[in-house]
């Protein structure tokens, strides 16, 4: 068999977006289409180049604070999650806003809250300067000390050795993080875990899908942007699965012919804030490059879907009872014309 015909792509599932993040992007969609644009998105809604680029198209503005948002105008809280501080800024700039905070990200955030109060010192397993760990500190900034991966545990002080729990930022490697927590584990034996796994299903399931597939590629791409915390752990992950080369692309283009060279096995994944459109991209990029024969690698079903944020939900259902109401009038005064001819 010759080294074209052997050539395939071994593609990941699940791959893609998550529920978090389709939550998210339809919240911005909706508000857009129930309020006109503009509508302001504090920071990137979720981690993609171009999903924020065809926001923007849209009607969308990114701003980096709360300021920025003109009073009277909407804004919508990233799925990456915000202090209560910010709730307080947009309050104080009379600002109407959507919450789209991924509600894994919310049980982190009750979750700290909650050990706060029981006055435990918590420390937040992730990445210095991420959203999501700026958001969750600010639910307890008094309490929570940031674990930024096993080399950092030496440098962790509490006040009480026994009465410490951890919490961890839901995109990160799921190895890394138990491997920071067996080091914790054995600073403070008596460390208390969360009440259930605090990295996400979906970040846990396209690692896993990684895994099976990184030991038979030759190259994976992942397809996800560089500020994406869980796409590049799928780079890491791929790596650690015993994948001989792995990068990570926005965009087909951006994928160098020169990495195919001796390839014969391509792994194929997306972080969890990308659409399919950009994978089949790379499909087809891969597909003129010799490589056609595409095989699916399942590692879970996922049939999880959220509900929209609250906020919206509320005005979507005005809406809809505003439009029904005309239809109802003319239903009741149909019959009402038919029972007095009758």
């Amino acid at each position: 068999m010759t080294a074209t015909a052997a050539r395939r792509v071994l593609l990941a599932a699940p791959r893609g977006y998550c529920a978090g993040v389709d939550r998210a992007v339809i919240a911005v969609e909706k508000a857009l289409e129930q309020y006109g644009a503009p509508v302001y998105v504090r920071h990137e809604i979720v981690h993609n180049k171009y999903v924020v680029k065809t926001l923007e198209k849209k009607g969308a503005i990114f701003v980096d604070e709360t300021e920025e948002v003109p009073e009277g105008n909407i804004v919508i809280f990233s799925a990456h999650g915000v202090a209560p501080v910010v709730h307080e800024e947009a309050k104080r700039g009379r600002l109407a806003s959507i919450d789209a905070t991924c509600p894994l990200v919310t049980k982190v955030h009750k979750e700290a809250v909650r050990f706060a109060n029981e006055d435990y010192d918590i420390l937040l397993i992730g990445h210095e300067g991420h959203e999501e760990v700026i958001g969750t500190s600010g639910e307890a900034p008094d309490h929570i000390t940031l674990v930024d991966g096993p080399d950092d545990v030496k440098n962790v002080e509490v006040r009480d050795p026994d009465k410490v729990v951890w919490l961890s930022q839901t995109t990160l490697s799921v190895d890394e993080t138990m491997e920071t927590v067996d080091a914790l584990k054995g600073r403070f034996p008596n460390l208390l875990s969360p009440p259930s796994d605090d990295i996400c299903y979906a970040t846990q399931n396209r690692q896993t899908a990684v895994k099976q597939m990184g030991a038979e590629a030759d190259l994976v791409i992942v397809v996800g942007s560089k500020n994406s915390s869980n796409s590049v752990r799928l780079v890491e992950v791929a790596l650690g699965a015993g994948a001989k080369d792995a990068h990570l692309v926005d965009y087909a283009e951006e994928i160098d012919a020169t990495w195919l060279e001796g390839v014969s096995t391509v792994g194929v994944t997306s972080g969890a804030s990308v659409p399919e459109i950009l994978v089949e991209g790379v499909l087809e990029w891969l597909a003129r490059h010799g490589f056609e024969d595409v095989e699916t690698v399942t590692a879970a079903e996922e049939s999880i879907a959220f509900s929209l944020p609250k906020e919206l939900r509320r005005d979507l259902r005005a809406e809809a009872a505003a439009l029904a109401a005309p239809s109802s009038r003319a239903d009741a005064e149909a019959e009402s014309s038919g029972s007095s001819r009758s």
